[in-house]
């Protein structure tokens, strides 16, 4: 079986001059056999590349780094504040979805136009079994580096990887996060990720749109961990009413985050 993994960073919103970036693997079974990206992307750039992408596999699995459910008017989604559980105890935030955020999540905003064009199924339990059509997962890097980069895994040890944040941004957390992927494609058997993330390591100067692809190549990785690897290695934190994430899930931040939705009533497994 042929399938076409899309790592999707979007940027949320279509503003001018803002794009997000997208890295595709094209796999043979669970092997890699071309990796195309990461690239800057738009909603329609990123549409133009999952339609000829899909076109040449079985099965297509998109892996968006933005919320794909967002029912609530006001607020954050359940999802949001079990994944900010555990971002604010690693010293970061998260951006709560909901309708109120114009441009974002309101009834004209680009993801429900994106998700109306793709046709994709939303269940990501169905997208693992599936061998066929187009399906579509919300991820979130930032809530899967503490498993993919257990050096970054502790209290306020998030690392501060944006270089759109000049104030916070290190560098060492740049590289540090690059060699810890890099581990990972290794051990997870996607060598073909190691080339771009050492490009994406070799700008001295790393911009945002560095970032976005960097991004974009965790969107993939995430994808393809939920397609071919082991279930319990993974989450599938809240539902297909009021909104969910998928994400490896390892070691502290696996017990944080199963804690943070049971106290919360948000199904976690």
């Amino acid at each position: 079986m042929r399938t076409a993994i899309v790592g999707f960073d979007s940027a949320w919103t279509d503003r001018p001059g803002i794009s997000g970036a997208v890295c595709v693997l094209q796999c043979e079974g669970s092997k890699v056999v071309q990796i195309t990206g990461p690239e800057l992307s738009t909603f329609e750039h990123a549409l133009h590349i999952i339609e000829s992408e899909a076109s040449a596999a079985d099965r297509c699995l998109v892996a968006i780094d933005q919320p794909t459910i967002v029912p609530n008017l006001t607020g954050a989604r359940p999802v949001d504040r079990v994944a900010g559980s555990l971002i604010s105890w690693l010293g970061g935030g998260v951006q709560p979805a909901s309708r109120a955020r114009i441009g974002m999540f309101d009834d004209g905003a680009p993801i429900w136009r994106f998700k109306a064009r793709l046709t994709a199924n939303d269940d990501p339990e169905a997208a693992r079994i599936a061998v066929a059509g187009r399906h579509l997962i919300e991820v979130f890097p930032a809530l899967a580096l503490p498993s993919l980069a257990p050096a970054y895994c502790g209290r306020l040890l998030g690392p501060r990887y944006n270089p759109g944040r000049r104030r916070t941004f290190r560098l060492e957390h740049w590289h540090g996060v690059l060699e810890c992927l890099v581990e990972q494609a290794l051990a997870n058997h996607v060598p073909e990720l190691v080339e771009p993330l050492h490009s994406l390591g070799n700008h001295p100067a790393p911009k945002k749109s560095h970032q976005d692809m960097l991004d974009s190549v965790i969107c993939a990785l995430v994808g393809y961990l939920w397609m071919f690897d082991e279930r319990d290695r993974m989450l599938v934190l809240g539902d297909l009413d009021t909104g969910y994430i998928v994400t490896p899930a390892a070691g502290e931040a696996r017990v944080r985050l199963l804690t943070a939705a049971g106290s919360r009533s948000v199904w976690a497994a």
